[in-house]
């Protein structure tokens, strides 16, 4: 057998999405049976008894995407914890690209994690209603996500049982290094320009949701956590590491850094779905719900400073920058 799928933390893994996936595919098989039969105008024993299996399924719905949104720091943790097992590995970097299923796998989850949230979000303002007036939506919603469950569960297999523990993977200095100087950077960019659209892309989410202007919001959020990836990568994380040559997304989570690398990541795609979140409760139910912008807001700044504390922490300690 496999090495990789006697890990421990490989084990518990696979059986935490397991166990999970069939919890969901129950809930889908009802709920396409809800889609068909709901109509909450009728009086109808039926209709009592879809009401009774709609309250069951929103609820293992509900926890079963609470515990999948858990579960990714755990993925996370995971593949670093594989880098033992990796020759060449030595952090999550290598391992997340030991075969092409990775990549997409960790894309993936990122993707389900913001529709999972959005699902809650919805299920939470039809729950507080009297008459269940986003049930269809939230259904046909769900319908959508499981589609990408799917396709998740399948990647989780193939990636794990994919991964080669005698051929030697490149490490994280490889992966994201600038070999002979290159710019690993998109679009021509160098670390200057980047900055200053880091900073501007921020005021601009934090103006946008002070305006009340989500069409704009939605835009900016999702530029700024693609030029945050490359910020933290190629400038703010070399702080972190103390050291300019390390360029890595993944070290930071390890205990040599205090796992800092968790508070990194988490505030800024939790900062992410919150913006996101608030855009499309004010555009498609029009609803200002001002604990979403403070939410938002909050986890956002609480990034921007995080990555400029080193920047500053590390100058006043040394006089100089990397």
């Amino acid at each position: 057998m496999n090495e990789i799928l006697l890990s421990n933390e490989v084990i518990v893994y696979l059986l935490s999405e397991t166990v999970l996936y069939l919890l969901l595919f129950i809930a889908f098989l009802v709920t396409l049976g809800l889609l068909r039969k709901w109509d909450f105008n009728a009086f109808t024993t039926e209709q009592f008894s879809w009401e009774n299996r709609s309250y069951l399924v929103m609820t293992i719905i509900f926890f079963a995407m609470l515990l999948k949104i858990l579960l990714l720091p755990y993925f996370v943790y995971t593949i670093d914890k594989l880098s033992d097992l990796v020759p060449g590995a030595m952090c999550g970097a290598g391992v997340i690209k030991a075969n092409a299923y990775g990549n997409p796998l960790l894309a993936l989850k990122i993707i389900i994690l913001f529709l999972s949230g959005l699902w809650l979000s919805m299920n939470s303002m039809d729950v507080k209603a009297k008459n269940y007036p986003y049930m269809r939506w939230k259904s046909w919603f769900f319908v959508v996500i499981f589609l990408f469950l799917t396709a998740e569960y399948a990647l989780d297999l193939l990636y794990f049982t994919h991964i080669e523990t005698t051929k030697p993977v490149s490490c994280c200095s490889v992966i994201f290094g600038q070999v002979g100087g290159g710019n690993g950077l998109p679009l021509g960019l160098d670390i200057p320009k980047l900055l200053w659209l880091f900073y501007l892309l921020y005021g601009l989410v934090v103006m946008s949701i002070l305006a009340a202007m989500p069409a704009v919001s939605i835009g900016a959020v999702l530029l700024f956590l693609v030029v945050a990836y490359y910020a933290v990568v190629y400038f703010f994380g070399t702080y972190i590491y103390q050291l300019p040559t390390h360029q890595c997304p993944f070290c930071m989570l390890q205990a040599h850094y205090y796992y800092v690398g968790y508070l990194v990541w988490g505030s800024l795609l939790l900062g992410t779905f919150f913006v996101l979140d608030y855009a499309l409760m004010r555009l498609l139910f029009h609803r200002d719900v001002l604990k979403l912008k403070r939410v938002s807001l909050l986890f956002l700044t609480v990034f921007v400073l995080l990555c400029t504390a080193y920047v500053a922490g590390y100058y006043l300690k040394n006089g100089v920058l990397l």
